[in-house]
């Protein structure tokens, strides 16, 4: 049994398929299916069921797989324990970060050029995407540390949390809407039941949050326009096409801004890390690097 063996059938497992899994590892398909074939002939059990669209491990796959897991996981630990006594910090670390992170108190540019400045040798990637994928790859063991939403109100589990942001979210209106003209400074969460909603996209905090609260109050939101920037969401409410939900206080466009009436209808960006996994050196260095940051 070969460690390339079980890292090609784990990424299988989490890409659902061949074609994404190859991609991933920067290999060709036929030599990932190859090493995946050893590996059942070895075993003496098929791991993956290949009948449908996607594949899926079978019920033998899906109980190894723990267990590869762990076992790249520890040859990963080996390799960064051994840099970390070379005397100087090497190895890497990736981040993730929503895209509107950079508005918020943490000058992750900067922080990352300074970083950069005292360990060169430490290999920094950053990658920008939703909340829920971003979440998902820290578990998974892809990134180190993430800047991401939070829709839960308790912390995903296995991870240590901080929060970056936490903002009221906003019903923001074009001046001529029926909520603008009803007066007042907030507005009931059920009364957006009645109008289209512009909103982030799912996998997004925010966008969890809203979906959670609708769902307790017992309607679904009726979105009828999405994106990934705020500022975006603010110039659709003012040319009158719904009402934008928003963390924090929206002051551009001419909007009238009207505070959700729900404490638990609130925006929170949170610096987040494994607590149940190995995190290198490199990625310990940097965690406390935000931790100063943030304490500033």
């Amino acid at each position: 049994m070969e460690l390339r063996q079980l890292l090609c059938f784990v990424t299988v497992v989490e890409e659902e398929g061949f074609t994404r899994a190859a991609a991933r590892l920067h290999l060709a398909q036929p030599g990932v299916s190859a090493q995946i074939r050893r590996l059942e002939r070895e075993l003496g059990q098929p791991l993956l069921d290949r009948s449908g669209r996607r594949v899926r491990p079978t019920e033998v796959g899906a109980a190894l797989l723990p267990y590869a897991r762990a076992a790249l996981a520890a040859v990963e630990g080996v390799r960064r324990t051994a840099e970390e006594y070379t005397g100087l910090l090497r190895g890497r670390v990736r981040i993730g970060m929503v895209p509107f992170a950079a508005a918020h108190p943490v000058d992750v540019p900067g922080l990352l050029a300074d970083f950069h400045t005292a360990h060169p040798q430490v290999e920094i990637t950053l990658t920008e995407d939703t909340s829920d994928r971003m979440l998902a790859a820290l578990h998974r063991g892809e990134l180190d540390l993430v800047l991401a939403g939070l829709a839960a109100e308790e912390p995903p589990p296995g991870t240590g949390v901080r929060i970056v942001a936490d903002e009221p979210l906003y019903a923001a209106v074009a001046q001529d809407h029926p909520l603008a003209s009803a007066g007042g400074r907030a507005v009931p969460l059920a009364a957006l039941a009645a109008y289209p909603l512009i909103s982030l996209p799912c996998g997004t905090g925010v966008r969890g949050v809203l979906d959670r609260l609708c769902a307790e109050a017992g309607f679904r939101p009726r979105i009828a326009f999405e994106a990934a920037a705020p500022d975006t969401l603010l110039r659709l409410a003012a040319r009158g096409l719904g009402v934008a939900v928003v963390p924090g206080l929206p002051t551009a466009f001419g909007l009238r801004a009207l505070r959700i009436d729900d404490p638990r209808a609130r925006g929170r960006v949170a610096l987040v890390w494994r607590t149940d996994g190995p995190v290198g050196p490199a990625a310990r260095s940097l965690l406390g690097r935000f931790h100063d940051a943030l304490a500033q």
